[in-house]
């Protein structure tokens, strides 16, 4: 830490005091202190998020079918329902993702039975509950309620984890584990300062150079849970895994730091790595082995006795039980048919898109489109689309608000801009070393709430600190209430402008996020690039 020398009332050959400008230790701030407030706005803004999300969630259907990629996984979990939790795919001979996602479906079909509600509700569920984590997450990590409620509000309306929300498939499930088993993190990295601050109080700190032990550590835990569950609905999860992983060691090392320890990067190798390897690597691996309770049990699963068929009995590997043979043997097809969904192997798909289109959402994705015996829209010819695509005043300012999260962190070591660039990272950067498989703007929903916490962060900072200013003396010789400063008042008053102009664009995506019956011509108007056709 920088030290000054301070020389005031310094007698000649006296050695002079020596001071810092910065505290020695952090401040004890370990979370936002309105909590009634917090959870008011909280729900206020999830009822919000849940009447978008439930309303006409039937609809659109293929003649009462499921429409795009649904029917691949309604069935399936249809097909755990009703033949003892295990699942397949005939169209492909095997199941191409883990259960997790299917086994929510299947929840939803127990309740409704197989219609669009049944294998809907899971996913509209899902997408509510993840307004409300990012909302929470935003919260804590801003110590501000109103950019929480910022994070809320573009969340509620951004069209891909709307469109998301709204149809069974996987992606709002893995979207909503991971963002989760960040939000679980956040709030570990609060705890762990808090305990270290104690330990400082009680003069701990230095009754040993590795610096204190942290004891259990149950958030990181449930962390690991959650990376579970989203590797066992999809394996991208293990992206998120190796992510949150380094990013919690992190979290260890600055807090060691922060507070004085001797040798903090010793401490942290030997106090925390041990640790966060068994929270978040020994842990997301048995919650993903779990995850296939059914075809374990199963007499009739995919591959389920693999060895001594495909497999033989004997060799190097004869002493790992069968089943989990069986397992890496169905893991390495499941595998091996991804592998083979090539370009250079001839597959492609209208709609297939590329990793470095997604922070812009530059080639959205067509799951629905009708015009033929479709009528509503007061004239002839008449066409209905759901289209997943982000909301532009969203996603297309991503760039910019990516390059001032970098700068913030180098610049002001900004931690809340490094955790959530750490998750969108790993919700994008793995997918540039497969570009030649085939891929889909679908991959990039687990990008949205991560994008949102940072435009939320970054409307924080516009806003600006709470500071006032006192007006002048009154008539009668007193000074008036102090009045906000005249820089967060246009702060405030640009935040509102860009909210506005996100529920507005929101509101205008409507009905080609929703299917609704329109003209040939406002569907070609919505389509505002050439990419989007």
């Amino acid at each position: 830490m920088t030290q000054v020398t301070d020389q005031r009332a310094t007698a000649p050959g006296a050695v002079p005091t020596v001071s810092s400008p910065a505290p020695l230790r952090p401040s004890p701030d370990f979370g936002p202190l309105d909590t009634m407030r917090g959870w008011a706005v909280t729900a206020f803004l999830t009822m919000i998020a849940a009447v978008t999300r439930f309303t006409n969630l039937d609809y659109p259907t293929d003649a009462r079918t499921p429409v795009f990629d649904e029917k691949h996984y309604a069935p399936q979990g249809w097909q755990m329902l009703t033949g003892g939790g295990v699942e397949d795919n005939p169209a492909y001979g095997l199941v191409v993702h883990p259960p997790v996602g299917k086994q929510l479906i299947a929840m939803g079909e127990a309740i409704f039975g197989y219609n669009a509600w049944g294998w809907r509700f899971a996913s509209a569920i899902c997408g509510t509950l993840l307004v409300l984590l990012v909302i929470r997450i935003v919260r804590r990590m801003s110590r501000s309620t109103l950019i929480g409620a910022f994070a809320g509000i573009l969340l509620i309306a951004d069209g891909a984890t709307f469109v998301s929300s709204r149809i069974g498939m996987l992606d709002i499930f893995i979207t909503l584990f991971a963002t989760a088993a960040f939000g679980c993190l956040i709030v570990d990295r609060d705890e762990v300062r808090a305990r270290i601050a104690r330990a400082d109080a009680e003069g701990r700190i230095d009754a040993s150079p590795w610096g204190p032990r942290l004891g259990v550590r149950w958030w990181r835990f449930g962390a690991g849970i959650l990376l579970g569950l989203a590797c066992g609905t999809k394996w991208s999860g293990m992206y998120f895994v190796l992510a949150f992983g380094l990013l919690s060691v992190g979290f260890d090392l600055v807090a060691r730091r922060a507070y004085g320890v001797r040798r903090p990067w010793i401490g942290t190798a030997i106090r925390d790595i041990g640790p966060a390897l068994y929270a978040l690597v020994l842990v997301p691996l048995g919650v993903y082995l779990a995850t296939y309770w059914a075809w374990f049990s199963s007499e009739d699963g995919v591959y389920r006795y693999a060895v001594g068929n495909q497999v033989g009995r004997d060799g190097p590997w004869s002493w790992i039980p069968g089943a989990l043979r069986s397992l890496w043997f169905y893991s390495g097809e499941t595998l091996g048919f991804h592998e083979g969904l090539t370009n250079s192997a001839g597959n492609h798909h209208p709609w297939e898109s590329k990793p470095w289109t997604w922070p812009m959402g530059l080639r959205p994705m067509l799951y629905h489109y009708a015009d033929n015996g479709v009528t509503g829209c007061g004239q002839n010819q008449c066409v209905k689309a759901m289209m997943l695509v982000g909301t532009p005043a969203i996603w297309w300012i991503a760039f910019p608000v990516l390059g001032w999260g970098l700068w913030r962190i180098v610049a002001r070591r900004d931690w809340r801009y490094t955790a959530v660039l750490v998750g969108y990272g790993a919700g994008l950067i793995p997918w540039f070393f497969t570009l030649d498989r085939q891929m889909y703007y679908f991959y990039a929903v687990a990008l949205a709430p991560f994008l949102v916490m940072a435009i939320a962060l970054v409307l924080g900072d516009i806003l600006g600190p709470v500071r006032k200013v006192p007006i002048r003396r009154s008539t009668a010789g007193t000074f008036l209430p102090e009045l906000p400063s005249e820089r967060r008042s246009l702060g405030l008053l640009a935040v509102c402008i860009y909210l506005g102009l996100v529920i507005a664009n929101f509101i205008w995506l409507w009905p080609i996020l929703t299917a609704m019956s329109i003209t040939p011509g406002s569907w070609h108007a919505h389509l505002w690039l050439p990419s989007w056709r």
